[in-house]
């Protein structure tokens, strides 16, 4: 077969532009670190490399979320455990204010030093998170959450919580549960005095003594005494008669549909006391208003003070409650986060190896192809200077 001078010249060049080539994407692969460079290098690479890259930053943003929310409830644990301290305050202020030797000037001490407490822990509900937020805004306000209005003290922020994605972490606590929301009464039945009432005695909170017992019925109790003794009778849903004419006796246990209570002190004919359903309305703000605005009446009986300091001690106690279940699950999120950290740092890990395998270069053998394709270059070049050579007009002269 006739070769001619020409095409040995263009197979030679031919030969050096590739080996050219393919030594500059070793020697770029050596540079950048990356075996798969570009999508023409492996297009198969290429893809699981984007998908691992795909979820890398899926990892990262999961990531940021979950430290703002480990953030926002840190501070959230914080503000809840001052609150319990000053829960905790207004409560030994009202075991004090309970000493049935105090004054009246005594009592409104009390009631200022329950108001600079009132203060405090409505700062501690507009508690600000730092980054133009609130900690008890629920699902987001601008605005402070809580209002006090002469009403009393108002949500307007809006109920629920922010989550983040995938984990559901929480990023705000609904402040409306935490400070509104608490169960009256004991958490089952809630005892008051009813009306009329002379103020001549007070109805403690009462307990549960038989749960399977327990009704959804409300209970009013009626004291007569125009007869001589006095006795009780007991209405069951302001119509059914529970207890008819029983004998009363102060302090002694009244107990009926798996509840027991007792009233105290001398109550008049006609008085009335009532047991109903606990609820979930027990506004923290409004309790302690309530129990100011009463320290600050002068004349009162002694009964309706014990009655005001039961009441107190109650309201406060499950105040505290709510609180403290908040407070535990703030903490327990704070464990659930370091959880999903130690996940998501998994899955990104992962990631990584996935996006490693598919792209990057193994050194040792791309510096020893760099080699053989640097020596099969330099072989190129020589063959080309030997093919110049053999041209017939090199050879006639």
């Amino acid at each position: 077969m006739r070769i001619s001078t020409a095409n040995a010249y263009d197979a030679s060049i031919e030969g050096l532009q590739q080996r050219q080539q393919q030594l500059s994407d070793s020697q770029l692969q050596l540079t950048s670190g990356k075996r798969v460079n570009k999508a023409s290098d492996d297009p198969a690479a290429a893809a699981r490399a984007e998908r691992a890259l795909t979820t890398i930053t899926r990892t990262d943003a999961t990531k940021r979320a979950l430290q703002a929310s480990q953030n926002a409830m840190a501070l959230t644990e914080s503000a809840l455990a001052d609150a319990g301290g000053l829960l905790q305050d207004a409560r030994e202020t009202m075991v004090a204010a309970g000493n049935a030797t105090y004054s009246d000037s005594d009592r409104e001490s009390l009631a200022e030093r329950l108001s600079r407490i009132r203060s405090q822990l409505f700062d501690v509900a507009n508690r600000s998170d730092g980054a133009g937020s609130y900690l008890f805004a629920g699902q987001g306000s601008s605005q402070p959450p809580f209002v006090d209005m002469p009403g009393g003290v108002q949500f307007v922020g809006t109920q629920g919580a922010t989550r983040v994605p995938d984990d559901g972490m929480p990023m705000s606590a609904d402040g409306a549960a935490i400070w509104l929301q608490a169960s009256t009464g004991n958490g089952v039945f809630n005892t008051a005095v009813g009306v009329p009432n002379s103020g001549g005695a007070w109805i403690d909170s009462g307990s549960v003594t038989s749960p399977a017992a327990l009704t959804a019925s409300s209970y009013t109790v009626t004291i007569s005494s125009a007869g001589g003794a006095p006795t009780y009778t007991v209405l069951k849903d302001g119509l059914a008669t529970a207890l008819t004419n029983v004998p009363f006796v102060s302090g002694q246990a009244i107990t009926i549909d798996g509840m027991s209570f007792s009233i105290n002190g001398a109550p008049a004919n006609g008085d009335t006391f009532t047991a109903t359903p606990s609820t979930r309305t027990l506004n923290v703000f409004t309790a302690l208003d309530r129990t100011i605005a009463d320290l600050k009446t002068p004349g009162r009986t002694s009964a309706q003070n014990a009655q005001t300091v039961q009441r107190a001690l109650r309201d406060l106690d499950q105040s505290m409650t709510t609180v403290n279940a908040a407070r535990a699950e703030a903490g327990e999120t704070l464990n659930q986060g370091d959880a999903a950290q130690g996940r998501n740092d998994d899955l990104k890990l992962a990631a990584q190896s996935q996006r490693s395998n598919a792209e990057d270069l193994d050194m040792m053998a791309a510096v020893s192809e760099f080699q053989n394709r640097q020596s099969g270059y330099d072989a190129a070049l020589k063959t080309y200077s030997m093919v110049q050579r053999l041209s017939l007009f090199e050879y006639i002269r």
